[in-house]
């Protein structure tokens, strides 16, 4: 069984789907490694803040949210810039897509 001591030894994304034995593409963890490891923190965080005490449960969350993320990117999510480094502008979301400014990010274009 794997246990959150491994986890916590895991460095690189790689290590992370070899761990759990999740089968991937070198090409697209190569290029969107920064965007899946920042999204997989981002989920794992709420996992840890939920964590009860069951680890088996915690390491199955872990390993879905890995999957999730992979996922995501596997299919063709690709964030915009603005949606990475948090870029605002005049309190107001660009949009994803032309990067003019709109309210709540929603854009006419």
């Amino acid at each position: 069984m794997k246990t959150l001591d491994q986890f916590y030894k895991l460095k690189d994304a790689e290590d992370f789907f070899i761990f759990f034995g999740v089968e991937f593409d070198e090409h697209i963890v190569d290029v969107k490694r920064f965007h899946i490891m920042k999204e997989y923190g981002t989920l794992i965080k709420k996992g840890f803040e939920n964590f009860n005490g069951n680890e088996k449960y915690l390491m199955d969350f872990l390993k879905f949210a890995l999957i999730r993320v992979y996922m995501d990117y596997k299919h063709g999510h690709s964030p915009s810039a603005a949606e990475v480094w948090g870029m605002l502008e005049d309190g107001k979301k660009g949009c994803a897509s032309c990067g003019t400014p709109s309210e709540g990010g929603n854009c006419a274009c």
